[in-house]
């Protein structure tokens, strides 16, 4: 960048322009060159704190084995493979993340699964 002005200086005496004007001949100017940008990711605060939730099915002593499967199947879309291997994840380790995504849909999912008879919380994501 190269200043066009008057003199200027700093309280210290330091120049920080100059006009472009001969003083005995010379010309004087002061050329600067901004330091190159920092690389930086532009992240979405909102967004990135919020995409780590997760949904999950707890075991219970009520709903049957095949009835969760079905749940998970017309809920989610999920296929009968993928739909069971959650199932015998609830019922063998007491549970299961069956989704995620953002909070806001974690929530919408536990509450659905409410509707059905489930029993599901939602968290933040380990």
């Amino acid at each position: 960048m190269v200043f066009r002005g008057r003199l200027q200086e700093c309280q210290n005496g330091v120049v920080v322009g100059e006009d472009a004007m001969t003083r005995t001949g010379s010309t004087y100017g002061m050329t600067m060159t901004a330091p190159a940008p920092e690389k930086t990711e532009v992240v979405d605060p909102v967004t990135a704190a919020d995409v780590p939730w997760v949904t999950i099915v707890w075991n219970d002593p009520v709903n049957l084995m095949s009835y969760v499967t079905w749940v998970l199947q017309n809920h989610y879309g999920y296929s009968r493979k993928k739909s069971e291997k959650l199932m015998m994840d609830v019922h063998t380790q007491g549970r299961a993340v069956v989704a995620n995504g953002t909070r806001e849909a974690m929530e919408a999912d536990t509450e659905a699964l409410h509707g059905y008879g489930l029993w599901a919380t939602f968290q933040k994501d380990a």
